[in-house]
């Protein structure tokens, strides 16, 4: 009997070996974002880079990554998914290799190029492989695995990148890439079915000219809202003012590249995106209100750090690690949402539910938070946040998937994956803008505020320790003001200014000084407490606008969602008979 070709046709435990290996090299990726955020700081520190190409370690990885995603779709129905995912991996773990072996920046950079080009094979392949082997009505059952890789991968992965740099050195934070890639690799090789594509009798080309447009139209866009800055930013963390030349050409150079891109679509016999899959209104609403929400879920978390560490006053580590509730109310969202679809065969009032729960989520966080909010408190509302998102993840995916045929699967998990993505980028850019404005309008109008009546050199003193030196929008660095710090190094300086008025002078003349003394050392104490307080008051305006924001996001999902059809969960994913 020969062996199986399709997805459609596995056993059931050759289903769950193939379904095994995909999730290895799923985690492989996933475990990579985690544990290279963490070890960022140190290879600043090693590669002397300048802070103005600290950002490019995730820039260059996110462009390539975004860029590939609808290239690996096609591709993956054209040749199948097995050697799509088998070339990602072997381009991830080289990329990884040399990220481990790099010596200056911008080798490093250029590395992290090559591991995007992987991961954005293993992201697409591993949501694929699942949408190939379990038909939509079941599919849901089994998508809390990929999310179940996600929460694993953000525990484990902060812990084991800190290990990994304070006991040996961040280049092992890749080298540790290389025996995962491998292990994942072997499986696939050795265990996983040889799958063909489902996609007819003939076997379509790839859309050069389509791929290309597509690189011209996602690259200097992305570019642009990477290097983007408000006009307050200082130039040591580079990048160009919003309306500056450079970016405004990058974005028009983006726009050209979309106008090329639609019509290669247009002209191509086999497109790489088919067009007309947006007059499916499953797949054009769904992709819409993908990436609305996806400005919001990503946004929601990026900033929450820097509220953690300058409010609450936890340190860099720690508050990476407050992000942890978030993950596990997704993976919670997410299974639950997966059983319920599964049971009762319908999507579209779970994703209501979804956007309900999640502007709830929302508005707690741009409503209540105050400057003197607690891990606690923030912990709790953040579950709250997680099992919102949580079924959105995974259920408009599984709508557009079920919306298309089965030979187009790949095409439309990739554009579900790239949309999303696009629609989180975006979202930082703007809100990052909206952030960086009201938090520097805040921290300065309380600085001037806390500092009026304090001689220069004191108030030059406090302004440069509040806000990084930079005029207001330094403290986004991640660094809490140092108040405890800033007080002893004052009262030092105060101490020795006494210890001089007690040689220099005697009788009345050193009693006045003295208490004169005193009385400044009062006030530039307090004038402390006020700055730190300002600084505190800034961080909670600028986040809670960032997630009163959210919430208009979150409402435009929900209404978009209104629009989605709702159709039947398809039970078999052999190809559909001619009609």
């Amino acid at each position: 009997m020969a062996p199986p070709t399709h997805a459609y046709e596995l056993t059931r435990s050759q289903k769950a070996v193939t379904l095994t290996g995909v999730l290895l090299a799923l985690l492989l990726a996933a475990l990579d974002q985690t544990i290279v955020a963490t070890a960022g700081p140190a290879m600043q520190v090693d590669l002397h880079m300048d802070a103005a190409h600290y950002p490019w370690l995730t820039t260059s990885y996110l462009v390539a990554s975004t860029v590939m995603l609808p290239i690996y779709g096609k591709l993956s129905d054209i040749f199948g998914r097995k050697p799509i995912l088998i070339a990602g991996i072997v381009l991830f773990v080289t990329g990884s290799v040399l990220c481990g072996l790099s010596r200056t920046s911008l080798h490093v950079i250029l590395a992290r190029v090559v591991q995007g080009l992987g991961s954005a094979s293993l992201f697409t392949s591993a949501f694929t492989v699942v949408a190939d082997l379990f038909p939509p009505a079941v599919r849901g059952k089994y998508q809390g695995l990929s999310g179940a890789v996600f929460a694993l991968a953000s525990v484990v992965g902060p812990l084991l990148g800190g290990f990994l740099t304070d006991q040996l050195s961040w280049h092992w934070v890749f080298f540790i890439n290389l025996p995962v890639g491998v292990v994942a690799l072997t499986f696939i090789l050795l265990k996983m079915p040889s799958l063909l594509p489902t996609a007819g009798e003939t076997r379509p080309r790839l859309d050069l000219a389509g791929a290309l447009a597509l690189v011209l139209a996602v690259v200097p866009l992305l570019l642009a809202l990477s290097l983007g800055r408000g006009r307050g930013t200082p130039a040591s963390e580079g990048g160009y003012p919003w309306g500056s030349a450079p970016i405004l050409g990058l974005f028009a150079l983006s726009a050209v590249g979309f106008v090329l891109f639609v019509l290669a679509e247009h002209r191509a016999s086999d497109p790489l995106l088919d067009l007309e899959l947006f007059r499916n209104r499953v797949f054009g609403v769904g992709n819409a209100t993908v990436f609305i929400l996806g400005a919001g879920f990503l946004s929601a978390v990026v900033f929450l750090p820097l509220f953690m560490v300058n409010v609450v006053g936890l340190s860099a580590t720690r508050s990476g690690l407050t992000l942890t509730p978030v993950t596990l109310g997704v993976v919670a969202g997410n299974v639950l949402a997966g059983q319920l679809v599964s049971r009762i065969g319908r999507y579209k009032a779970l994703m209501l539910g979804a956007q309900v729960v999640l502007t709830v989520g929302y508005a707690l966080m741009g409503f209540t938070l105050t400057p003197e909010s607690t891990q606690a408190e923030v912990t709790a509302k953040m579950v709250l946040l997680g099992l919102g998102m949580g079924p959105s993840l995974p259920l408009y995916t599984l709508a557009i998937q079920n919306a298309v045929p089965p030979g187009q699967v790949g095409v439309a998990t990739s554009t579900v994956t790239f949309f999303r993505q696009m629609g989180s980028t975006i979202g930082v850019a703007v809100l990052g803008t909206v952030f960086a404005a009201t938090l520097s309008s805040s921290v300065t109008e309380g600085m001037a505020r806390a500092t009026a009546n304090l001689p220069p050199e004191v108030r030059e003193r406090l302004q440069v320790s509040g806000t990084g030196g930079s005029g207001g929008e330094g403290v986004e660095s991640g660094q809490a003001f140092p108040a405890k710090q800033l007080e002893a190094d004052l009262r030092n300086r105060f101490a020795a200014r006494e210890r001089d008025v007690e040689a220099r002078l005697e009788g009345p003349a050193r009693t006045e000084a003295m208490s004169q003394l005193q009385a400044e050392e009062t006030r530039v104490m307090d004038a402390v407490a006020e700055v730190e307080q300002a600084q505190k008051e800034g961080f909670t305006r600028a986040i809670s606008a960032i997630y009163r924001l959210a919430i208009l996001v979150s409402v435009l999902g929900f209404m978009l969602t209104l629009f989605i059809p709702e159709r039947p969960l398809r039970r078999t994913n052999a190809p559909l008979p001619p009609e």
